[in-house]
């Protein structure tokens, strides 16, 4: 289901914070109430392979994502205190101490699936010990999302598991909107801050194109 261009489902769900503190967390709520846009990226595990250097990248760009008015959120399938415990790992450890934006533990899956970005081959329904049995990790694929400070999502995209993420393309994504709600202008191909956006008609766009 393609969330771009609608509201980001309204739901709580278990989060901590850099301190350890457990959170009840609305992403949607985070993003109207705070009057700000929210980067929510989800990742496959805790103590993985991959992850630890996307966590690591979002924090190094912290300091970007503020300056834009965008609040970070990461998240997973990991508990809490799966959480905690990574917090309190050293980098080159393979941890993620000195990580200091919250973390999601939808441990109940319920926010994960409600967005379908979950690893499930195939659900079969057991009738003798009314159970479900799952195919494959259902954990996470390395999931994306941009929102507004109305809570509505204006970029979302899944990468597979062993694909890291492009932190800066995010940070080019969140200008271009912001340039959109500014100036009322729709911005071409790899447009980037400071570059010449464009009138949502035809002469626009043949005047650009034949410059470019």
């Amino acid at each position: 289901m393609a969330l771009v261009g609608k509201k980001f489902p309204n739901i709580e769900v278990d989060a901590i914070s850099e301190m350890g503190d457990n959170l009840r967390l609305n992403v949607l709520e985070e993003a109207v109430n705070k009057s700000k846009k929210v980067l929510l990226f989800w990742y496959p595990k805790d103590f993985t392979f991959v992850c630890p250097t996307e966590l690591h990248a979002f924090q190094a760009a912290l300091p970007e994502f503020e300056k834009r008015n965008t609040l970070v959120i990461g998240a997973s399938c990991d508990t809490n205190e799966v959480h905690f415990a990574w917090l309190n790992t050293p980098k080159d450890n393979g941890g993620i101490e000195g990580v200091t934006y919250p973390l999601i533990a939808d441990t109940t899956r319920n926010l994960s699936n409600i967005l379908g970005i979950l690893d499930i081959e195939e659900e079969t329904f057991n009738e003798e010990y009314n159970t479900v049995h799952i195919e494959g990790s259902n954990v996470t694929y390395r999931a994306t999302y941009l929102i507004d400070e109305d809570g509505k999502v204006f970029h979302e995209s899944v990468n597979d598991m062993p694909l890291g993420r492009n932190v800066n393309e995010y940070l080019r994504l969140i200008d271009a909107y912001a340039h959109v709600q500014e100036k009322g202008e729709v911005c071409p191909a790899n447009w980037e801050e400071g570059k010449e956006a464009m009138s949502a008609d035809r002469n626009s766009t043949a005047e650009y194109l034949a410059k470019n």
